[in-house]
């Protein structure tokens, strides 16, 4: 790779300024140097150049021909220089990396995310995971969790609700006695400082299950709402990842009651991040989000 010649730049930034403001004086002000340091560097620039830059006359200058040229070019260059290394604007160019647990990703989030990207002032990259994040990689800027929100040494901000639906086809209905049907259940019954699962929600109801009551199990909640949406049972679910199926009728909560849930949803990222322009436009569009 060639070197650079390495020009002098310091000279060249305060010959703009002088040229700019017509001033050695109020160079030295934009600056913060003294009027002496600004001649002394652009004689150095014009040293380097091998031309005069400024016609200098008492307290006055003037710029030649030359000079007039030069300043034009380097304001150019200058205000590039300053819009590349804008922190905001730096900031934006990188891609918002966002990781969330599959079910929510698979339910809520993937096709509302893909209309935020399109107007979006920066790329936009979703991951489906649940591990837990390490931060200190820079794979990820935020997680989108599903928890008690105890996530230590991150900035953590609450973001859903997640009060438990019970939920099935259209198709059950209108018999949507529970004890005639499938219980579906999945893998976060078993997690620490639980949700609820059907045990609570038959305790609610004052119902007691028949031994050997059919039930199917499934890893995660998008797999156990997929057996409801196709007949095969009931489900038990938070109820933002049911929202839309709700609206579009393809599943029905046929129960007036919810159960309160120890979970929530959270919005969680490194405490270096907390000022970044992306991640907080990505965390307003996330709580007006329906």
């Amino acid at each position: 790779m060639k070197a650079r010649a390495n020009p002098p730049l310091i000279a060249a930034r305060s010959f703009e300024a002088a040229a700019r403001h017509a001033s050695f004086q109020r160079a030295a002000q934009e600056l913060n140097v003294t009027p002496t340091a600004i001649s002394h560097q652009v004689k150095r620039l014009e040293a380097y150049l091998g031309t005069r830059l400024f016609v200098r006359k008492n307290r006055q200058v003037t710029l030649t021909e030359d000079g007039q040229a030069l300043c034009a070019r380097l304001g150019e260059l200058f205000s590039a220089l300053e819009q590349t290394l804008d922190p905001a604007a730096f900031a934006q160019a990188k891609p918002l990396r966002i990781t969330a647990m599959p079910s929510l990703a698979a339910k809520w989030l993937a096709h509302r995310v893909a209309e935020y990207a399109l107007q979006a002032a920066f790329p936009v990259e979703l991951s489906d995971d649940d591990r837990v994040v390490d931060f200190g990689d820079g794979a990820f800027d935020i997680a989108l969790r599903y928890g008690d929100g105890n996530y230590p040494g991150v900035a953590v901000h609450p973001w859903m609700r997640a009060q438990v639906l019970a939920v099935c086809s259209p198709a059950l209905l209108p018999a949507a006695d529970v004890l005639e049907h499938t219980l579906i259940h999945d893998s976060t019954i078993h997690l620490p400082g639980k949700p609820p699962g059907w045990e609570e929600w038959l305790r609610r109801k004052q119902l007691t299950l028949p031994p050997g009551h059919p039930c199917l199990r499934y890893s995660s909640v998008y797999l156990a709402l997929e057996a409801a949406r196709a007949g095969k049972g009931f489900a038990l679910a938070p109820e933002p990842l049911v929202r839309d199926d709700l609206r579009q009728g393809r599943l029905v909560a046929p129960f007036p009651h919810s159960l309160d849930n120890p979970y929530a949803f959270w919005i969680v990222h490194p405490h270096h991040l907390e000022a970044d322009p992306r991640v907080q436009a990505f965390t307003r569009w996330l709580r007006e989000c329906d």
